[in-house]
């Protein structure tokens, strides 16, 4: 991670969002993908590039605890695993508690039953979660609602309903809303025409008035960057949110990635109507 960041700390009222899959911990595992050798990366990527809110996937909790650490006291993490009692693999969310005051947090399954935790019912093998927040801007007294989650990589039905699923819990919202995540779906997939359907959300990488990368495949596997319209990780906003900038961060540490996903980054702006 030569030179400065791809955004960094941004000044208010601007507010810098990340989504970020940090690869769950495997064992055996090949050197690249060891988590004792990532783990420091991931830790110098956040610290580098200081997001006010980051949704995270795959991380087991003691990942979730590291990436925490390496934040520091100036952040809080909600979020707990997929399972029936809460552990496991999950989509914590971090932001900046100097920035964001936190007014309530859930998670639920998705699934039929979605206060069930660890329940599966769209033809998904694991179970799947959205954690739902929402923050008020300390700066700015606006409210967002953030989303966070990650979608079946095997079941396209399982994706076409939790999408189905993040746009109506988007179009309940008054105000501002952002959704995080592995989609595990290109741009322009059926899964992204059903969370981008009325209009209540929209792909922030095509809403950007910049794009300060090229549009680089974010499961990147530990290899150098590459465009081929393969964008799986993404950020979606409601009308009441500007965007700014958006990328995806392709830098190395070394030669070497902290994660096999990029992550993207979006400076966005809440404004009083819709944009």
């Amino acid at each position: 991670m030569t030179g400065g960041p791809l955004v960094g700390a941004v000044p208010a009222p601007a507010l810098h969002l990340m989504t970020l899959n940090v690869r769950r911990r495997m064992a055996p595992t090949r050197r690249v993908d060891d988590w004792a050798r990532r783990a420091p990366l991931l830790g110098r990527l956040l610290r580098h590039e200081r997001p006010a809110v980051i949704g995270v996937q795959e991380a087991l909790p003691d990942q979730a605890s590291a990436l925490g650490d390496a934040l520091g006291d100036g952040y809080r993490r909600v979020g707990r695993g997929r399972g029936r009692d809460g552990r496991g693999e999950g989509c914590p969310v971090f932001f900046d508690t100097g920035r964001l005051e936190l007014l309530s947090w859930t998670q639920s399954a998705l699934s039929d039953t979605p206060d069930q935790p660890g329940s599966m019912s769209w033809g998904n093998l694991m179970p799947r979660t959205v954690v739902d927040v929402r923050l008020r801007d300390r700066a700015t007294g606006r409210g967002l609602r953030v989303l966070n989650t990650h979608l079946d990589p095997f079941s396209a039905r399982s994706r076409m309903r939790s999408a189905e699923r993040l746009r109506l819990l988007a179009a309940e919202t008054a105000g501002a809303v952002v959704v995080l995540g592995d989609m595990n779906s290109l741009p322009a997939s059926e899964v992204a025409a059903e969370l981008y359907a009325e209009g209540v959300l929209r792909d922030a990488w095509g809403a950007a008035h910049e794009r300060v990368t090229p549009p680089w495949d974010t499961f990147g596997g530990y290899r150098p960057p590459r465009a081929r319209g393969r964008r799986i990780d993404w950020i979606a906003i409601t009308r009441d949110v500007d965007v700014e900038r958006v990328g995806v961060n392709a830098a190395s540490i070394g030669g070497l990635w902290p994660s096999d996903h990029l992550p993207v980054q979006a400076v966005v702006r809440l404004t009083e109507e819709p944009a």
